[in-house]
């Protein structure tokens, strides 16, 4: 049986909030930890607090993001799972509502290929405190899981959806299964299977 794995990235595959690391260039850190957390929790609309989250990094300089890439963790146990899902021939993919800039080049060296996340807007060399395209929110995971599924020809009930913030449920909702990691209430109460600590026992559910 082929399988299909997506896993959200931000306190997911990753152990930090990126959009945090980089407020730590602009002074907001505090601010943006705050918005984060009720989005997460499901008491912010995501969309819209992304953009408020983002706004706050306006003027940070584009040579800041190598800073924080080189600061980036990943979680216990996220090496490992691709790494287990690509000798079981199976896909792995991130889908993050953070920013492909930091992402990308962390999947490439994981050899991990189905990757969609936000893109922050640059002119002159600095952040201009907004996004470029559509956001990736709760209802472009779920969306996405299925367009990769269906490229793929595996079917939603061999996919596996992983994450820990309210944007996840729709993937997690849909998904053959779905996975609360470390993650919020409002998540552990509403997905199918909840799991701590490392990433890689996701492969004790299958």
């Amino acid at each position: 049986m082929k399988r299909l794995i997506v896993t959200d990235v931000d306190s997911t595959f990753f152990q930090q909030e990126v959009i945090e690391l980089i407020a730590e260039h602009a002074g907001t850190r505090d601010e943006v930890a705050a918005v984060t957390e009720r989005a997460m929790r499901g008491e912010l609309d995501f969309a819209a607090s992304l953009r408020e989250r983002v706004a706050t990094l306006a003027g940070v300089p584009v040579a800041a993001l190598d800073t924080v890439r080189a600061a980036v963790e990943l979680t216990p146990g996220a090496r490992e799972l691709v790494a287990e899902c690509q000798a079981r021939g199976w896909a792995f993919g991130l889908v993050s509502g953070g920013f492909a800039e930091i992402v990308e080049p962390i999947a490439r060296e994981l050899g991990i290929e189905l990757l969609r996340a936000n893109r922050l807007e640059v002119a002159d060399g600095v952040l201009t405190g907004r996004t470029v395209g559509p956001v990736i929110d709760r209802e472009t995971k779920a969306a996405t899981l299925r367009e990769w599924a269906a490229a793929l020809d595996i079917p939603l009930e061999h996919t596996v959806a992983v994450g820990d913030g309210a944007n996840d449920l729709g993937m997690i909702e849909i998904a053959g299964i779905g996975v609360a990691f470390n993650a919020k209430p409002v998540v552990r109460q509403q997905a199918p299977h909840a799991i701590e600590g490392r990433l890689d026992g996701v492969l004790a559910l299958l």
